[in-house]
């Protein structure tokens, strides 16, 4: 978490999360780190600091992500930026099937592969939590319909 995000905007930033990553879905409290607020836009992109800029990201996701906003997707030549979990619907660009988190779109193919979301680590890390019943969380399933 960035030193400028007070301890109130990330409390904001989470409870509009429903303490679940905005990318892979995965609950706060079922994992060991905390989670963090990242950029959206990163702020070497130009992007604030402030709410509407920020998303609440496991460790995992966010350290993938980092300051990137956009990639080519393999064998094409177009640029294509990544989900902005403010301006995009989760439902509108993935879908889950089983722990496999699916594309949908360019926006989501292009995520899903800076982000390493289908990663073996993560798909075990799903897997174990889906078997628990923990994954898709509850407040996972809200995230996706509302957003």
């Amino acid at each position: 978490m960035s030193s400028e995000v007070s301890p109130e905007t990330r409390l904001i930033v989470a409870t509009r999360a429903n303490h679940v990553c905005e990318y892979c879905l995965l609950s706060e409290q079922d994992v060991y780190f905390r989670f963090q607020v990242e950029h959206i836009i990163s702020r070497k992109h130009g992007g604030s600091s402030e709410v509407d800029n920020l998303a609440l990201a496991c460790v995992y996701c966010n350290r993938h992500k980092g300051s990137d906003i956009a990639t080519i997707i393999p064998g094409q030549q177009e640029l294509v930026r990544l989900y902005h979990p403010r301006n995009d619907r989760w439902r509108n660009h993935f879908r889950l099937d089983g722990v496999t988190i699916e594309p949908l779109s360019q926006i989501a193919e292009a995520t899903i592969r800076i982000l390493q979301m289908n990663h073996d680590d993560q798909t075990l890390e799903r897997l174990t939590l889906k078997r628990r019943g923990r994954y898709p969380s509850e407040a996972a399933r809200l995230l996706i319909t509302e957003h």
